[in-house]
């Protein structure tokens, strides 16, 4: 199997709609020389073990008013949604089919900021979450496997421009990361629309 194939994700249990090339590389690279300048990132720490350690990536959560967002013990307030970001959320639930009251952005500056094996299955989010993921930047790999198993099932290159939609059961049997890699990587910033329920 190519680890980066385009076409559609068929994984048991789990409903991905991957659109390799959503958005054309102009508007892609604008957005994102947007974003990464005009956003307040932050870089929450994490207590692990009565340790404070840094969430290795930086991060910013905007949203309607209503949409806080609590994930690894932290309670994210919603800031207000940018024209952009609001133009951006609009082409989204397009391809959704629903609405998205909130955004998760988080900028990968290099090889070793990641996200760790995780579900987006927080209870504010219902029973079987859409998570609409669009990628700006640099590429990076973003690796699948179902819950209780270490090995990773299935890979795909996220490049810019592209626009997964994660759907239907898949965080109830799938986990997904972004993991670190040596590799020299480009900047990227990485938009998690979803539909927080009050």
């Amino acid at each position: 199997m190519d680890l980066f194939d385009s076409q559609p994700l068929q994984l048991p249990g789990a409903e991905l709609d991957y659109r390799p090339h959503w958005l054309d590389p102009g508007t892609a690279d604008i957005w994102f020389q947007q974003l990464a300048a005009e956003t307040p990132w932050e870089q929450p720490q994490l207590q692990i073990h009565g340790q404070s350690i840094p969430v290795p990536r930086l991060l910013a959560w905007y949203g309607d008013p209503e949409a806080s967002y609590r994930y690894s013990g932290l309670v994210h307030q919603p800031l207000p949604w940018t024209p952009l970001l609001s133009e951006i959320r609009r082409r989204v639930e397009e391809v959704a089919g629903q609405l998205l009251n909130g955004v998760l952005l988080n900028f990968y500056r290099d090889g070793n900021d990641s996200m760790g094996w995780h579900s987006d299955d927080e209870a504010e989010l219902g029973t079987n979450p859409l998570v609409a993921s669009l990628n700006l930047g640099g590429p990076r790999r973003f690796d699948l496997r179902r819950k209780g198993r270490g090995r990773i099932e299935h890979s795909l290159q996220l490049d810019s421009g592209s626009l997964l939609v994660m759907a239907g059961a898949t965080q109830h049997h799938w986990q997904h990361q972004v993991a670190k890699t040596r590799k020299p990587v480009a900047p990227r910033i990485n938009l998690t629309f979803r539909l927080i329920r009050s």
